[in-house]
């Protein structure tokens, strides 16, 4: 299965659990290139078609950044984009990665447009601030697609198995 086309099965497994998903009302192509311009970097296709659909979004305890504002932030975009534009600061994230998770260790699950492949699509990684070695990243999936459609379909069965 294609990274868009895990997206497109993770937009339906949000869609068949509301009563364990949450999410936003989608974003707009014009907040979507505000934001990769404020990162410097394009979203590749697969984290791109689900923040097309929920801007943000959760499902059985996985949270997900995603694109979004809120009426009280007005016009700021929230979510990915200021998460990774403070761990560049405060962190010295380096400038190739987009923050998409948080893994609730310390570390973050980004996105590592330094190894694009074929289709546009970035490796999962973990970054954990405060370790210079770009090569101790563990890589959790070769694209975000796969990762979160996986990740999430994990969660939902565990959490109807009661488990």
């Amino acid at each position: 299965m294609s990274a868009v086309e895990a997206s497109e099965r993770l937009i339906d497994l949000v869609h068949a659990n509301p009563d364990l998903a949450n999410h936003a009302d989608g974003c707009d192509e014009v907040a979507i290139a505000a934001a990769e311009r404020a990162l410097g970097i394009p979203f590749p296709p697969s984290y791109r078609r689900l923040i097309e659909e929920f801007g943000t979004w959760d499902i059985a305890g996985e949270e997900f950044l995603g694109v979004y504002r809120t009426p009280a932030s007005g016009n700021e975009l929230l979510g990915s984009a200021v998460e990774t534009l403070s761990a560049r600061d405060q962190y010295g994230m380096p400038a190739d990665l987009i923050v998409v998770m948080f893994d609730g260790m310390g570390g973050l699950v980004v996105l590592d447009s330094s190894q694009v492949s074929e289709v546009a699509e970035f490796p999962v990684r973990v970054w954990t601030p405060g370790v210079p070695d770009r090569g101790s990243m563990e890589t959790l999936d070769e694209n975000f697609g796969s990762f979160a459609f996986e990740l999430c379909q994990r969660a939902v069965t565990q959490w109807r198995e009661g488990g």
